[in-house]
């Protein structure tokens, strides 16, 4: 449910984009952002650092393209906020007891993370920097090949596509590594 949630304001910014135009979208999204982080924050009762950080990303682009009225802020709001990611991924390698990547999945209940190695959870964490860097590449080349509103339909679907398989994979590689806890006999039972 909050997953959808989070979504709407995306989708209300996709839905203006392609009803008005780029200034009407970026309005949509800096009303609807505020409001997504703090209805998900009063339900959950805790603040979500991704959402916020999405939010405040939303917010200063949002009034750069307005101000400037120059859409090239808002293509490059999901560029620098992934960017903006990868750095933090690359530099919990050195800060912090364990590297994000090994946190995010710490999160998930009943999962027996012990069997991930230390130098795993580092090339894993490289991972994500290297899936961020090209997830804001990836926006960058849609935003500057495409139309708008292709490039609003991609940012809403496509990147959001993109990070699910990506994480699905990424947990696919976990529970590999983690197995089910059971041992082959070998005797062909």
């Amino acid at each position: 449910m909050n997953t959808l949630f989070e979504f709407l304001p995306l989708l209300a910014f996709l839905g203006t984009l392609i009803l008005k135009d780029i200034y009407a979208a970026v309005v949509v999204l800096m009303i609807a952002m505020p409001i997504g982080l703090a209805v998900k924050t009063i339900r959950t009762g805790r603040l979500d650092r991704m959402y916020l950080w999405s939010t405040v990303f939303a917010l200063a682009f949002g009034a750069l393209t307005l101000y400037f009225r120059n859409p090239y802020f808002t293509y490059w709001k999901p560029t620098a906020f992934y960017w903006a990611v990868a750095v933090a991924f690359l530099l919990s390698a050195w800060i912090g007891e364990k590297p994000l990547a090994e946190r995010f999945f710490g999160l998930v209940e009943g999962l027996n993370l012990e069997k991930v190695t230390p130098s795993q959870w580092i090339r894993l964490n490289h991972v994500w920097v290297a899936f961020f860097v090209f997830a804001g590449l990836l926006n960058l080349y849609v935003a500057y090949n495409y139309s708008e509103k292709t490039w609003g339909t991609f940012k809403v679907f496509g990147l959001m596509a993109l990070t699910f398989a990506f994480m699905l994979v990424q947990t696919l590689w976990i529970a590999n590594v983690i197995g089910d806890g059971e041992t082959e006999s070998g005797t062909g039972d």
